[in-house]
């Protein structure tokens, strides 16, 4: 059932450490390996990248060297700032790309992030039969878990789930939240099979896809790092009566590159100068909403 009210005019307090207005989630996207690729034995291509052609039929080495300078260059990138920042992220990571690259979970491990399952391939659930996503959730957590060390407490579908999605998620057990939906700037419960489960909303506004994907709203670093700038002031003014969170989404081959990274570093630096913000890992977030709302209904 659809819920068009939500929290209204009085959203909960969630009293955020230290007394932030805005708690701050940083999602890194890692894909790169588990896009579709006919070289890899994938039915087709995958069609979203820089290059607007698509080659079909045949493999497409433009397509899959422009993924490969994600892991290659921009992973570094986006880590070393982040670093610099002392802020913590949430790679959103598919198992596929972890399972080729599993220098990157413990990479990001060390460093303090964490690695949260992103599907195995990159790829939509809605339409899947239950019985293939079933045994894709299962592979991807095991993908994760064998590299990171302990398996992902949270998962975002690519696109949209399943209508089974969230309840197999809850079966296959230890997931903390989802971030599958995009209805507010708070986390909500809600119920699945009598049972109450958290959502962590994600955003597609406040993210660097717009460098891509035909759509080009982003065309500068400066156009990035202004739109999220000003989401998180418009957060930051009604923090002070109302705490809010706000997701950035990342990707290493979008923000990654040489002429947009310095729109993160600008993010970066008005948000420490500005003031009131927690920069906070998605399943501190969750931990934290969790305690403080052990009684919230769904």
């Amino acid at each position: 059932m659809r819920d068009f009210i939500g929290y209204g005019a009085n959203p909960p307090d969630p009293r955020w450490p230290g007394g932030a207005r805005v708690a701050v989630s940083f999602v890194v996207n890692i894909e790169e390996g588990a896009e579709l690729s006919i070289v890899d034995g994938d039915e087709r291509n995958e069609a979203v990248y820089e290059v607007t052609e698509e080659v079909k039929g045949g493999p497409d080495p433009c397509r899959d060297s422009h993924y490969e300078y994600g892991t290659r260059v921009g992973y570094h990138r986006i880590m070393g700032l982040l670093d610099a920042y002392g802020a913590p992220s949430t790679l959103n990571a598919c198992g596929r790309a972890i399972a080729r690259s599993p220098w990157i979970a413990k990479d990001a491990v060390a460093r303090g992030h964490e690695v949260a399952c992103h599907g195995w391939r990159w790829e939509r659930h809605a339409g899947m039969e239950e019985a293939a996503e079933r045994e894709t959730i299962a592979r991807a957590c095991a993908a994760i878990a064998e590299a990171a060390g302990s398996p992902p407490v949270g998962w975002h579908t690519r696109s949209a789930p399943s209508a089974n999605t969230r309840r197999l998620l809850l079966e296959h057990g230890g997931f903390l939240y989802d971030s599958d939906a995009y209805c507010d700037d708070l986390p909500l419960f809600t119920q699945v099979d009598g049972r109450r489960h958290l959502v962590l909303p994600y955003s597609f506004d406040t993210n660097d896809m717009h460098f891509h994907q035909g759509t080009q709203r982003f065309t500068t670093a400066g156009h990035f790092a202004e739109y999220i700038n000003d989401a998180y002031d418009q957060l930051w003014a009604e923090g002070a009566e109302a705490p809010r969170m706000l997701s950035v989404g990342l990707h290493l081959r979008m923000i990654g590159r040489a002429g947009r990274i310095a729109g993160l570093e600008r993010v970066l630096r008005h948000m420490r100068d500005k003031g009131g913000a927690w920069f906070a890992r998605r399943d501190a977030i969750a931990r934290h909403w969790i305690a403080r709302f052990p009684e919230q209904a769904a």
